[in-house]
Parts: C-alpha cells; structure tokens; sequence
C-alpha cells in the first residue's frame, strides 16, 4: 500500500464542482484583484475565528511581515520567540533588522516554553512572536500575561493552527495580530500562495489595509510607503469553498491522531492531548530516537513521512551572525533529532490509517 504524506488531488476531486464554480465566476467578472470574493472572505475567516477583522494577504510571512511592520517594529527592536519552528517565523523579524531572541521549547507541545520569557525581556523587547506548531496552541494565558506586565505586542504566528482552540478560545484570535498561511498542504489550503492577517484592531486593521496596497488611499494617491501584497480573488473564492468543510476536516484529523495515539503510544513519544487544548493536527508529530531508521523502513513500505524540522532556527547558517552554539537551546536540539510527521490529512482512509500503525508496530518488534 501507498500512503503519501498528503493528497491534494483527493481533496480536489472532492470538491471539484464547487471550485470549478468559483474560478469560473472570477474568470467570468475578471475582478481579479479585490472585489467581492475577498471581502466576502475576510468576513467569513473573522467570523470563524472570532476576530473582529482578518485581512487577506498574498502568504503566511507577509502577514507576520505586515504585522510587524504595523506595530512599528525598527532596526534594533527585539522579539521574543521560539527557534523550533518554520524559518519564516524568525525571518521576518531580521527582514525588519529587528533581532530575534530566542527562548526553547516544551517537549510535550513543541511551543515555546512561557516559563523562560521573562528572563529574556530587556528594554529593548517590543514583542512576543509565539508559534502555535503541528495544530496545538501554544500556552496564551501565560503568554498574555507575561506581554501585559512588560506592555509587550503578541503577535501570533497561527499558519498551521486554524480552527485550533485554548480554553475554548481559537489561535489568531489572542494577539495584537496573528498571521495564517493558506499554503496548499495546510488544514485550510488554498491552490497556490495565500494568507491572512486577523486583528480585533480597528487602527491595526486600517493601517494594514493601507500597507498591503502600497500605503494607497486610493488610486495613485499614497498616505505611506507600504508593499505588494494582496490575496487574490481567485484564491479568495477557493478559500471560501473550502473553509465551509474546515470543521469536518479538523475533526477527521482528530480522529485519525486519536487512532495514532491508542496504537503508537508504547513504540514512540506522541502529541501530548492536554486540557483546555483542542489540537487540529495540522501535523501529526511523533519522537523516538530511533527516527531516521523508521523513517527509512516507512519509506520502504510505501508509507512517506516527514520532518519538521531537522535543523533549529539558532543553528540556520542564516542566522549565525546571532552567536548561538550547539547547546543553547537542548529541547529543541533534541526535537531537531528525533521528530517527524506521519500522513494525517483528511483523505486518509481507515484502511491507510491500519497500514501506517502496522508497520510503525512491526519495526519496533
């Protein structure tokens, strides 16, 4: 049997009616910028987080980008946040020659660790950049708390965690801003590059609504410099199909983790389901040490995995002008190590479901 990591035609042929029907209404108006399709989705995407506002952007960095630039983050300013993560959450802030200050992770969620911020913060913290990773929120009480005592900005990078709850309360909708990415393999995906920004800020939504189309008023008259950097109405209009079966899809995840986890739980190290926390699963993230030799025996058996991700942001050739070493953040190091992804999306059929735990089980006896 072969079980791919993730099926995007699957879900296409699955909805290709509805998708077919919303390119071809864009094509047939030709309003491809802008336009109804984008505001009908920004009203559906707020509402479905709970945010007051949510801004369609062109991907997942610009939206953290925007935020930041937003919240006037300079040269020099530090932010707070985690090195085990997607390069695009660290990125952003030296985009801005801002400085990234890390703090390591928890083993049990892979999140940013709350109980080592404060320790980190000097006068020169503007921010708090939490990455909610693989579907789980991260610790936003403790992390609320801590920006409120230091009047310190949140702005959550929520790309993999639509739909994802802490205390009944859903990721984007905590910060000053949050950035989701609609990249194609996401929970919520779209055909090509797309993201968002949600804000319950009505000053944050305006400037930003400002800065996404070159700090333009209107046509030709601009209040600002600001950048290209819009969602499309055809991705907008795909985004608006599929959102409608997010629910649907997150609880298919849940349920295939659930499977994952009664059956892997003695072999290898498994998502932590901890309460007052709804994960949605984006990935389904295991450890074991002996990770590269049951990757490869997976990979054998026609079952592809995944690893997010084999080297920490303090150890990126990119970022070396930080100082880090080997050593100075061991949760994440060892994270880098020994985790990867099993296949979780909602195409997943039960029998492909058995095959993975079977043979995951087999190589460990």
């Amino acid at each position: 049997m072969q079980v791919p990591i993730v099926d995007l035609v699957s879900q296409y042929k699955n909805l290709k009616r509805e998708i077919d029907e919303a390119i071809n209404r864009v094509l047939s108006h030709a309003h491809f910028v802008f336009g109804k399709e984008l505001e009908t989705f920004e009203s559906e995407l707020a509402e479905f987080v709970g945010t007051e506002y949510a801004l369609g952007v062109a991907n997942g960095t610009d939206a953290l980008l925007l935020s930041l630039y937003a919240l006037d983050i300079k040269e020099g300013d530090e932010i707070i946040t985690t090195p085990f993560t997607f390069f695009a959450s660290t990125e952003v802030i030296a985009m801005l020659k801002a400085k990234p200050i890390f703090v390591d992770i928890k083993e049990d969620s892979f999140n940013i660790n709350p109980e080592l911020i404060e320790n980190k913060i000097t006068g020169r913290t503007k921010a708090i950049l939490p990455v909610h990773l693989f579907g789980q929120c991260a610790d936003m009480k403790h992390i609320s708390q801590i920006a409120s005592k230091h009047d310190l900005f949140i702005v959550e990078d929520a790309a993999q965690e639509i739909g994802a709850k802490f205390n009944g309360k859903m990721a984007g909708s905590f910060g000053n801003t949050a950035g989701l990415s609609f990249f194609p393999t996401k929970n919520l995906g779209a055909c090509g590059d797309a993201g968002a920004i949600l804000t319950n800020s009505r000053e944050l939504y305006e400037k930003i609504k400002l800065l996404r189309i070159h700090g333009s008023v209107k046509k030709y008259y601009h209040q600002s410099i600001g950048f290209n950097n819009r969602l499309d109405a055809i991705q907008a209009a795909i985004l608006s199909v599929k959102l409608k079966y997010l629910n649907t899809w997150n609880n298919r995840r849940h349920k295939i983790a659930s499977k994952y986890n009664e059956a892997l739980k003695d072999y290898v190290k498994t998502p932590a389901e901890k309460e007052n926390y709804h994960s949605v699963y984006h990935q389904y993230t295991i450890m074991t040490d002996k990770r590269d030799k049951l990757k490869s025996y997976l990979q054998e058996k026609g079952v592809v995995s995944a690893i997010h991700y084999p080297i920490p942001l303090h150890l990126q050739a990119a970022f070396e002008y930080l100082g880090h070493k080997t050593g100075d953040f061991p949760v994440s190091e060892k994270a880098a190590l020994q985790v990867f992804s099993l296949p979780v999306y909602p195409e997943l059929t039960d029998d492909m479901v058995g095959y993975v735990i079977e043979k995951v089980s087999q190589f460990f006896k």
